[in-house]
């Protein structure tokens, strides 16, 4: 059987020509040791993430801005690491061998986190009125382990649910219309994680001690790797195509060089492989679209390339290769609309607990909830939509739209954007009541006002609807209009459009204490927020959340859809 195989069982055997093998592997049989990996991956990282704000500000002893822009930098790091482990799967190692990899890395920065908080001499010590004073030793081992993790995260962020996709045959269309529905499952696999570590382990964290609070997800991510190592003989592995960014700069350097060559106006006459399989590894072909025609130039066979007789992939390339780096720049503008969506998500895990650390925490006389632990309620909220969107919306959406998924992914998406933007002003909404509860009956000074945190619920609710039409709408989207040999890079990119919605909010937080701050005033976000104007920024991302979606809709209006012909290589 040849060596370039697109499927791989045991990195040997094309189980599209063995009906035996294919029955074997794949499809759902596969899926439930990768979704119970993902499940404690993501408990294992929303369990640091989740009430890192508080840990930095009490432990660490740093103020609100400091410890805000910290969470989000954090963040923002774990969403760009994807984009080296994206690369190492699509061009050289295969997303099983990447995720194995970082996953022992993961592990490594789970540890030495852990021990940062637990062992005496690593943790901050902590005066009689709980002040803690971490020393810069302290302070460097907390951090590595805390970027380690962010490496790791890095190799199985932008693979798994592509690994995942990977077991349903997309000329099958059986498996095929199994696919979509897997997104959905894996996103919800994501927030049961989630759900536990907004519930189980903030309290833990709050009321046990922390080194219990971090050591749980350490043995949460072991577990992950065990799960995803057991259904090794079950996978669907596929092989590497080759640098992607070797192919794409190829493209634009052959470009360049025929800057002045015209393009037939025939485009069969372009320059593509006599097989019926594409010449790159692990691909479809890719039939030519009108848009970018610039880069045609780059399948133009001059004289001088039939002269020379053999192919310089830097002088000459093949029409699925200009559509591959077609295909990435349509992309760019829809994931751009993406990063403020992130910035409005990012909020849950820094100044919506804020907010709520000012509120009355109380839910019974003799019970206390760490405000961290609301965002159970966003999770909640994408546990209840996934099934409802699965199973009802599709279904009443398919008798108005006729498409087979209910929506297109576009409009899947723009749907959430919406949703988003309601959810800054209900957040915005109930900081406006709250301060004017405190201006009323001069709660300025106090620590939890009467106003109980169980008001934030909508806030958190609606953020997690939003997340169910955008965010899995992306990883589809992302996956489905990526070249073949470049899914890994694509859901990497679809990723860091959070690292900059992190990042963003850290500029804005920014920009706004500057400004806010320069008269010698308290400012939008000060330590005491009974002082400030929380609201102002909530008001500031719904605008922009507003403008977001009109250029989503002005760029969805004119996307091309990827068009893939024949069999992959």
């Amino acid at each position: 059987m040849a060596e370039d195989d697109k499927y791989v069982k045991d990195g040997t055997v094309d189980y599209r020509n063995n009906p035996a093998i294919k029955k074997e592997t794949g499809t759902w049989r596969a899926c439930p040791y990768i979704l119970g990996n993902e499940c404690c991956e993501r408990l294992a990282y929303y369990g640091i993430n989740t009430n890192l704000v508080n840990y930095l500000k009490f432990q660490m002893n740093e103020s609100s801005v400091v410890a805000v822009n910290n969470v989000t930098n954090w963040s923002g790091t774990c969403y760009v690491t994807p984009l080296l482990g994206a690369f190492l799967a699509d061009a050289y190692l295969g997303r099983y061998w990447t995720i194995a990899a970082f996953s022992i890395i993961y592990v490594f920065g789970m540890t030495v986190l852990t021990l940062s908080a637990s062992v005496h001499g690593l943790k901050p010590p902590c005066d009689d009125n709980n002040t803690c004073h971490p020393k810069g030793i302290q302070i460097g081992i907390f951090y590595l382990g805390l970027y380690l993790i962010a490496l790791g995260t890095g190799g199985i962020k932008p693979c798994v649910s592509s690994f995942g996709a990977d077991q349903f045959d997309d000329s099958d269309e059986i498996e095929k219309k199994k696919k979509s529905s897997f997104f959905n499952w894996f996103y919800f696999s994501i927030n049961i994680g989630a759900l536990v570590a907004s519930t189980v382990l903030v309290w833990i964290q709050t009321n046990v001690g922390w080194g219990w609070g971090f050591g749980i997800p350490a043995v949460a991510m072991a577990v992950a790797v065990v799960s995803f190592f057991s259904g090794t003989r079950l996978y669907r592995n596929q092989k590497p195509g080759g640098s992607p960014l070797t192919r794409i700069f190829q493209v634009i350097v052959a470009s360049f060089r025929k800057f002045k060559v015209k393009i037939p106006r025939d485009t069969s006459l372009l320059y593509e492989t006599a097989d019926e399989e594409s010449a790159v590894q692990g691909s479809r072909k890719l039939d030519h679209t009108e848009q970018l025609s610039f880069f045609d130039k780059a399948a133009v066979e001059t004289q001088s390339d039939k002269i020379k007789g053999s192919v310089n992939p830097w002088s000459l390339c093949t029409v699925t290769q200009v559509e591959e780096l077609k295909s990435i720049i349509r992309l760019l503008p829809i994931w751009a609309t993406g990063i403020i969506f992130s910035s409005v998500y990012s909020q849950m895990g820094t100044l919506f607990v804020l907010q709520g650390n000012t509120m009355d925490l109380h839910m019974t006389n003799s019970f206390q909830i760490p405000s961290a632990s609301l965002s159970l309620f966003d999770t909640i909220s994408v546990i209840f939509w996934v099934p409802v969107y699965d199973r009802v919306i599709v279904a009443l959406a398919r008798k108005f739209t006729g498409h087979k998924n209910g929506f297109t992914q576009l409009q899947r998406i723009a749907i959430g954007l919406v949703i988003s933007i309601f959810a800054m002003l209900i957040a915005g909404t109930l900081e406006m009541v709250r301060l004017r509860t405190v201006r009323e009956h001069n709660y300025y000074e106090m620590k939890h006002i009467p106003m109980s945190i169980f008001w934030q619920v909508p806030q958190y609710f609606v953020v997690g609807c939003a997340e169910v039409f955008t965010f899995i709408g992306q990883l589809e989207f992302f996956y489905e209009q990526a070249p073949d040999a470049m899914r890994s890079l694509c859901s990497a990119l679809s990723l860091i459009t959070t690292a900059l919605g992190n990042y963003l909010s850290t500029f804005l937080v920014n920009i706004v204490t500057d400004m806010s701050t320069r008269n010698g005033g308290p400012g939008w976000i000060p330590d005491n927020l009974n002082y400030g104007h929380l609201h102002y920024f909530f008001w500031l991302l719904a605008v922009l959340s507003v403008l977001n979606f009109g250029f989503f809709l002005f760029v969805a209006k004119f996307y091309t859809y990827k068009k893939a012909i024949g069999p992959t290589s």
